[in-house]
């Protein structure tokens, strides 16, 4: 008794956490385990064409800004996309090639309407700050000042296109929304996904209490999966404890092969299938 005592009113450990954590854990328990607990970690399925493409063009992105700005133009920035360049994932060298072309001409024509002094205040940016009982950290794609408030930008290639309400529900912007604004000590509220296959921008202005909802969705996420985490420290079963939630995710899951329940919810896909045409 007198030791439980002595334990009240001291804090609990912070619970260090990425977007990525989270929207795994949210997504499956299991995939979470696989791809942050277990040692060693299983073997993962091969690259997905769609990942590739995303890489690419966030690298080609991140070294434009890197440029002076006279060397700027939208052909520099086409001709970045082919530097960086991977066929990791597509069908065959000939729907590589056209993927590239379609990156070139996205990135290309999405420099080109920027302002011509447009200069982010932090490109690729990575951003750490505890917020209640968590620590949420992660890398920024971008992160811009416009009339003395900051704006966190995430790059989207998705096949979709976006709504208002995926910048506006998106846990990730909301928790770097939070952690730009203290790691740098200026407001923060406007969140924005840019699309770069359409050229549209999907963005949100937060408020006090949209931000402390998703706070309190982000907590609420990681007490749960350090929760497990802790049952399985503990010696608890490990598939009770990350349980698998199935669905059409489990036919580009990295860990299918090791997931019967996963292989049984949904078809296997070819690692091409989720870039669309």
């Amino acid at each position: 008794m007198q030791g439980q005592l002595d334990l009240e009113g001291i804090p609990s450990k912070l619970v260090r956490v990425t977007p990525a954590k989270l929207t795994t854990w949210a997504q499956c328990p299991r995939k979470y385990r696989m791809t942050y607990l277990d040692r060693p970690t299983p073997t993962r399925s091969g690259a997905w064409a769609n990942a590739t493409l995303g890489a690419v063009v966030h690298n080609a992105l991140r070294a434009y800004f890197e440029l002076r700005a006279d060397q700027r133009t939208s052909e520099r920035a086409a001709a970045l996309v082919r530097d960086y360049w991977k066929t990791d994932g597509f069908a065959s060298p000939e729907q590589a090639d056209d993927y590239r072309r379609r990156a070139q001409e996205w990135v290309g024509a999405y420099v080109e309407q920027l302002a011509p002094d447009m200069a982010p205040l932090a490109v690729e940016r990575w951003v750490s700050a505890p917020m209640g009982s968590i620590i949420a950290e992660g890398r920024v794609d971008r992160i811009d000042e416009r009339h003395g408030e900051l704006v966190v930008v995430d790059y989207k290639t998705g096949r979709h296109g976006l709504r208002v309400d995926d910048a506006r529900q998106s846990l990730a912007l909301g928790l770097y929304a939070l952690a730009v604004r203290r790691n740098l000590r200026q407001p923060c509220r406007r969140v924005e996904l840019h699309h770069l296959p359409t050229g549209t921008v999907a963005g949100w202005d937060h408020s006090p209490q949209s931000l402390a909802d998703l706070q309190d969705r982000a907590e609420q996420l990681a007490a749960e999966l350090q929760a497990a985490t802790d049952e399985l420290e503990m010696g608890a079963d490990a598939d009770a404890s990350f349980p698998a939630l199935t669905g059409r995710h489990c036919s580009w899951c990295d860990f299918r092969a090791h997931c019967l329940e996963g292989k049984r919810a949904a078809p296997s896909l070819p690692p091409w299938a989720l870039l669309g045409d």
